[in-house]
């Protein structure tokens, strides 16, 4: 008989690709892994991990179990999830992940909903930027996410998940008391072509947003700090070290020495959350989603 804890590490470890990437996901030691992995090859009677170099590599017998371990393990979300909804109670544990602005400017309010509806739901939050957030509730160690994507670039969200709007957060250009263009009451961001900018850390969505939206209206970026806050960024910004865009969700104060312009053509990130469609029918995932739109709807 195959356990179902064994089945899940070895599901974590392909799609972790690492003994150490399964165990942060599972939220256990390395050491748990390697001993529920040995556990399983002496149940199946076959090899299923092989060193590869330093690290290691399902054989093609742990890659057969994987693919049935993947299936077996959305089954049981679906049949939980089937189990909750004839039960009708929000009750059990919500992991949840926004990137830091949602989390700022919608989890304390959301959190509050459900703790004073639903007592009984635990909610564990946690912060990260909106591509990792799809990864995770892909492979199932988040429940929920808040993601976002820009009207003039989309976030790829993969097949298998649903998805709720929440709001449209627009954006405004900051920049510095002094510079020669804030008194106006809009701006283009052609007006900032000469410009150095504060822009989100390389390699990250909304930076590769910042850069393509630059160069779709003829500007070659001139990126001169990064910073992955905002505070951050408008900390800077009050230094005179540039502009930036900075979004209006969970803004918080503006430092003294920051003017912020609205763009006459609207920039605006659509925020949404997302959650794997097997289970949709989980009154937990429904009562989140409920209080995420809540949230949304005060800001």
């Amino acid at each position: 008989m195959l356990n179902l804890e064994r089945l899940r590490t070895l599901d974590a470890l392909a799609r972790h690709g690492s003994v150490s990437g399964a165990a942060d996901g599972l939220h256990v030691t390395t050491s748990a892994v390697s001993q529920q992995m040995a556990k399983l090859e002496r149940e199946v009677g076959q090899q299923l991990l092989a060193k590869n170099g330093r690290g290691v590599r399902l054989t093609d017998a742990g890659r057969l179990l994987a693919d049935h371990a993947a299936r077996i393990l959305s089954q049981v979300e679906i049949a939980q999830a089937d189990i909750e909804a004839q039960r009708g109670q929000v009750v059990g544990e919500v992991r949840i992940g926004a990137f830091p602005t949602a989390a700022r400017g919608l989890f304390p309010a959301a959190a509050g909903v459900l703790r004073t509806a639903h007592p009984e739901l635990r909610l564990r939050c946690s912060e990260l930027e909106p591509e990792h957030g799809v990864r995770q509730v892909m492979r199932g160690d988040l429940d929920l996410a808040v993601v976002l994507d820009w009207s003039n670039k989309r976030l790829p969200v993969p097949g298998g998940l649903a998805r709720a709007q929440l709001l449209d957060d627009a954006a405004d250009v900051a920049m510095p008391v002094d510079h020669p263009l804030a008194g106006r009451a809009e701006v283009d961001l052609e007006d900032f072509a000469d410009d150095e900018w504060v822009s989100w850390p390389e390699g990250e969505f909304c930076y590769e947003w910042l850069v393509f939206t630059l160069r779709s209206k003829g500007i070659e970026p001139r990126i001169a700090h990064m910073a992955g806050e905002h505070h951050t960024q408008l900390a800077l910004i009050a230094a005179g070290l540039g502009v930036c865009v900075t979004p209006r969700l969970g803004r918080g104060p503006v430092p003294e020495g920051v003017r912020l312009v609205p763009v006459r053509q609207k920039m605006l990130r659509h925020i949404y959350a997302i959650w794997r469609t097997d289970a949709d029918r989980r009154p937990s995932i429904r009562a989140a989603v409920e209080a995420l739109r809540e949230a949304a709807a005060a800001v």
